[in-house]
């Protein structure tokens, strides 16, 4: 009886030591990521320039709740999209 009891208790360490590991390599680093990002979307103002996801360059001209508006190219054509699609900011003007 104290082998079956000696192996439980070994698959239940060996178990909490995997939850662990997954959560030090996939969940921390996710959540440091995702809270960079939140930083940098809710720093965002009118004057930055960003690149979204997708490589469009672009000026913020305006930030309405979960949407920017965004000047491009030499044509300034204005463009319309959502906050979340923003993937840098390039520069900061204080």
């Amino acid at each position: 009886m104290t082998q079956q009891a000696g192996a439980a208790v070994a698959v239940v360490v060996q178990l909490l030591l995997f939850v662990a590991i997954f959560y030090l390599f996939l969940i921390l680093p996710q959540q440091r990521r995702d809270k960079r990002e939140k930083k940098m979307l809710d720093s965002l103002k009118p004057g930055d320039e960003i690149i979204t996801k997708s490589g469009i360059y672009g000026k913020v001209l305006n930030i309405k709740d979960d949407t920017l508006t965004i000047e491009v190219g030499a044509d300034k054509v204005r463009l319309k999209i959502a906050k979340w699609a923003v993937g840098k900011v390039l520069t900061i003007k204080d």
